[in-house]
């Protein structure tokens, strides 16, 4: 029966991709194809800034600089190549930077930011080179969000066709412990990662032996040249809390430097790990120290800088309207104009996250009358059709204006404009061992939950949205989260 089920496997894995030309090289077409697109936005929208600056006569620019179009031609053909080899020099050709959404924005701007730097000390060196800076800044700017928006077009076709079977790198998990079973339900709910799991391989484990959901063993490490070579395996995951270090070194010494199979190793501290840690070698050995947050240096600065500046002008800005609806609040229903909810912040310490009364004061009793809605509240944390809810407060949810006070908090240092969802200390046990890198940062007025669908999405969806976000968190996530914000609350989709 073992027999049967991997040879059922290893001929739905030797099927599931397409075969021909595009699959053979497609390794090698994404560099090129996405170089050339790069190339063709480069050029179109540095001739967007020059009609804009020199055939739109804006009264903000001055007119008597050059303008000459074979002038600014071929300037543009130049800044084109300039652009391509800085991306090249920077990565942004390389596999392992492609299709990595913020990544590659950070990349793609500091690229931008140096020609334009390297543009000025060349005007400042030669008097010869004139240039208009009103189009220097259009095409500083153009170029950072004309090349960052293909390359999300991009990669949103590349997920596309990814479903089809191409752009995968097929991969076996060595090691069958809860570490590789996680991490192997982790790249199966993430299909961009571009990782196809073929199976697993663990010492004493019988080919064939289910080792998570349709994922079976593929045999004993002794067959691992057989089973890479069968499979066409691209990637190879060590769990290192599964192996021995005789083991790893093994490995590591046969595909370590192997051009054709990518070795990767977890840390074995998955559920710590991500607060980052710190290398310091001490009497001649390298340790690592686990950082107690999430986030250090300069984007600690940067968020606090972000938090404080949208809160103190939003709260000055949407004072009169918290004005109306504290009124609005007092006469709808008796009770206080806030609600205070204990919840936890950064390495668990609790604090009362403001929020605009949305409940009648008698909401214990009213939900005692319904039995079924309690079993409902208790699994989801959450209620569709909450008989709790006041007139006001259901148009306070529906646009997400309850939750306008937590600009306090954040003025207060609990909370974070941007984060994950902030949660009670009863639902930390939701997390398991996920808490501590949830606790790693501070919760968020808005967040990937938000944008994804509020309380449409389930409460392991909403784990694992939290847990992508401290994992993966970044300057420019922080900023696209922000911009999806305003759209997905005006759609009110999941707002109860």
């Amino acid at each position: 029966m073992a027999e049967r089920n991997i040879s059922f496997t290893a001929h739905q894995t030797k099927t599931s991709q397409p075969e021909g030309f595009l699959l053979r090289h497609q390794w090698t077409i994404l560099p090129i194809a996405l170089a050339i697109l790069d190339g063709l936005t480069v050029f179109g929208v540095l001739n967007l800034a020059f009609n804009i600056r020199f055939k739109l006569n804006l009264p903000i620019f001055r007119t008597e600089v050059m303008d000459s179009p074979a002038y600014y031609l071929n300037l543009e053909c130049a800044m084109v190549i300039a652009v391509l080899v800085m991306f090249l020099l920077a990565g942004l050709y390389n596999i392992s930077n492609l299709l990595a959404g913020m990544r590659e924005y950070s990349l793609v701007f500091n690229c931008v930011v140096i020609l334009v730097v390297l543009i000025l000390v060349v005007s400042f060196l030669i008097p010869a080179f004139v240039i208009s800076r009103g189009w220097l800044v259009m095409a500083w700017l153009f170029t950072f969000l004309g090349v960052d928006i293909e390359r999300f077009i991009f990669r949103r076709f590349i997920h596309q066709i990814r479903k089809k079977g191409y752009f995968v790198k097929r991969t076996i998990i060595i090691g069958a412990n809860e570490e590789s079973r996680y991490l192997a339900g982790q790249i199966q709910d993430t299909p961009r990662s571009g990782m196809m799991i073929i199976g697993f391989m663990e010492e004493g484990i019988p080919a064939g032996n289910k080792i998570y959901e349709r994922y079976v063993s593929l045999g004993n490490l002794s067959q691992l040249d057989n089973i890479i070579e069968k499979y066409h395996i691209e990637e190879i995951i060590l769990t290192t809390s599964a192996l021995s270090q005789d083991q790893i070194i093994s490995i590591f010494r046969r595909y370590g430097v192997s051009k054709k199979v990518t070795l990767r190793l977890t840390s074995g501290l998955y559920e710590v790990i991500t607060t980052g840690v710190q290398v310091r070698e001490m009497a001649g050995v390298p340790l690592l120290r686990i950082n107690h947050v999430r986030l250090t240096g300069f984007d600690l600065v940067f968020k606090i800088l972000v938090d404080y500046g949208i809160s103190i002008i939003g709260l000055l800005l949407l004072s009169p309207i918290l004005a109306i609806i504290s009124l609005a609040i007092k006469l709808d229903s008796p009770g206080p104009i806030f609600h205070r909810r204990r919840v936890l912040g950064v390495n668990g310490k609790q604090f009362n996250a403001l929020k605009f009364r949305s409940m009648y004061i008698n909401g214990d009793e009213i939900l005692a009358a319904h039995p079924d809605l309690i079993q409902e509240l208790a699994h989801n944390h959450k209620l569709k059709n909450d008989p709790r809810i006041t007139r006001i407060g259901f148009f306070l949810r529906k646009f997400s204006l309850d939750e306008l006070p937590q600009l306090f908090n954040v003025l207060f240092g609990q909370m974070s404009i941007v984060g994950p969802r902030m949660i009670s200390p009863e639902e930390i046990a939701e997390y398991s061992k996920l808490d501590i890198n949830l606790l790693t940062v501070k919760p968020g007025i808005t967040g990937l939950w938000q944008i994804s669908g509020r309380s449409d999405v389930s409460y392991s969806d909403r784990v694992k949205l939290d847990m992508y976000y401290v994992r993966n968190w970044s300057i420019w996530m922080d900023l696209q989260i922000l911009i999806r914000t305003i759209p997905a609350v005006l759609s009110r989709r999941g707002a109860y």
